[in-house]
């Protein structure tokens, strides 16, 4: 649970506000004012100039009207946050408390430490940080908001949605038992996203076949290489050639 006096900022979604337990993302000035701040967030480890939080804001088309629109707009954003906590003025920097919560951060983080756990084979560990990539990157950065900057992070997001949805699939297929039955949602989930992503077939296979459907697993290969073929003209990764040898030797095995 959050702590009274937490530091709280989620993007994701419905923006969210809390600085030192106190809710303050209504009393943002605007839908300019949510993008200074979430610019603003998002580089918090660094110093900005003016001119750089003008074309984040206002766009390429900014003028020098704008400048002074975006001293009154800062103006209006430190009496919201406190003035302790936006610093400088021809360089702006976002300050805030020592663990403070930013969704973005915790979910890139989070990935992280799950492919890592991933890599090392600690199934369990993986999963709870792998669920929170995903959870955080599934929903939408700033959702209504249009600037190139925002595209940019949101492919980010992307990437780190696939991949932590990839690390819960491979950490239920590691963990098996009842989490066989998550492998197979997840890595179907997957594989709808992100189609030529043969990580999520591989998982597919594998988690059927532990679940004694061989034939199902199969029929995975078999879609996938078709695909490759007619789309790309390839044909499926050594890796999952190999596998696709091992489901034949399986059923072998059960017909005999």
């Amino acid at each position: 649970m959050a702590t009274p006096n937490a530091t709280r900022i989620q993007l994701c979604g419905r923006i969210a506000v809390s600085l030192e337990g106190k809710r303050v993302d209504d009393s943002l000035p605007g839908s300019l004012g949510q993008l200074l701040f979430s610019y603003l967030v998002l580089n918090r480890l660094r110093r900005i100039e003016r001119h750089e939080l003008l074309t984040a804001v206002y766009g390429e088309e900014a003028t020098a009207d704008h400048r002074a629109r975006l001293s009154v707009l800062l103006s209006k954003l430190r009496g919201v946050v406190g003035a302790e906590r936006l610093a400088g003025r021809t360089e702006i920097e976002l300050v805030l408390p020592p663990g403070a919560f930013v969704d973005v951060e915790a979910a890139l983080e989070a990935l992280h430490r799950a492919e890592s756990h991933v890599a090392k084979g600690e199934w369990a560990a993986a999963w709870g940080p792998a669920s929170l990539a995903y959870d955080v990157a599934s929903r939408s950065l700033l959702q209504g908001q249009d600037r190139p900057w925002l595209e940019d992070w949101r492919r980010r997001l992307d990437d780190a949605r696939l991949a932590g949805l990839e690390c819960v699939a491979s950490a239920s297929l590691g963990i098996g038992g009842p989490e066989l039955a998550q492998a197979v949602s997840c890595a179907r989930r997957l594989i709808e996203l992100a189609p030529f992503r043969e990580s999520g077939h591989l998982i597919l296979m594998d988690a059927l076949a532990r679940r004694g459907n061989l034939a199902e697993a199969l029929q995975v290969y078999d879609r996938l290489r078709v695909m490759l073929r007619d789309e790309l003209g390839t044909s499926p990764s050594p890796a999952v050639r190999e596998a696709h040898r091992r489901l034949l030797g399986s059923a072998a095995e059960t017909a005999v």
